[in-house]
């Protein structure tokens, strides 16, 4: 469809039918992000130089924890910080199935990170779900993420380049200390992955747990560099 048809389109059914924001639950107007209203994509706290290259912890070059404790990946980069309407956002995509906004948050990782990745980054794999976590939600939201950034920065997207090998319980319902048991040897990575830069995708990053565990796996399937991309960033 013609862009100008699909704008028209989208202001016919606007006035029939109005959207409203899945985070504030106003109107759709001026400055949209469909489905986010322009209101709560500006309010999204961007995470801008200086931060950590090793983690994306807003703060210096290197922080206290990764000087300390270098970190599995090569580098990590986080769009923004979880809280206010990002932390509102995410919650609506992943538990209220709300996926369309893979769309805008996707588009937010790229806009805030891609000019900071290094050059050379050959495909996007995203962090896989635990299928029964996947079954019930009927999506993978890092899947989904990682379709969008890899479609915008040109690259092949590798979903089964990392996979589950074990069940995991939700890591939300544990304390720092115990995702990374959790998480320990639950990935398995393809020997495709040798040799190549990869980008592995989540949706928030937390205390890093999961990331290494993917990480680790690639690591020891040859991968050459690792990056790791997120949407937000516990700070």
């Amino acid at each position: 469809m013609p862009g100008g048809v699909a704008a028209l389109a989208t202001a016919v059914l606007d006035l029939v039918f109005p959207a409203l924001c899945p985070v504030c639950e106003t109107r759709l107007g001026a400055g949209r992000r469909d489905p986010l209203c322009g209101g709560c994509w500006d309010a999204i706290a961007r995470i801008a130089p200086p931060y950590c290259d090793a983690c994306g912890m807003p703060g210096p070059p290197c922080c206290a924890r990764c000087a300390a404790e270098p970190r599995v990946w090569d580098y990590a980069r986080s769009a923004a910080r979880y809280e206010g309407p990002l932390r509102e956002a995410l919650h609506a995509f992943k538990f209220g199935a709300r996926r369309a906004l893979a769309r805008p948050l996707g588009d937010l990782l790229v806009e805030q990170c891609a000019a900071a990745l290094p050059q050379g980054v050959a495909c996007v794999v995203p962090v896989p779900l635990a299928w029964e976590r996947e079954r019930e939600r009927g999506f993978n939201q890092a899947r989904l993420l990682a379709e969008r950034v890899a479609t915008r920065l040109g690259v092949p997207l590798r979903p089964r380049w990392v996979a589950r090998v074990r069940t995991t319980q939700p890591q939300s319902d544990l304390s720092a200390e115990a995702r990374w048991a959790n998480v320990l040897g639950a990935f398995r990575a393809s020997a495709a992955a040798a040799g190549r830069h990869v980008l592995v995708v989540d949706d928030v990053f937390t205390t890093g747990a999961t990331l290494a565990a993917c990480t680790r796996a690639l690591r020891d399937a040859g991968a050459a560099r690792i990056g790791v991309l997120t949407v937000a960033r516990v700070v």
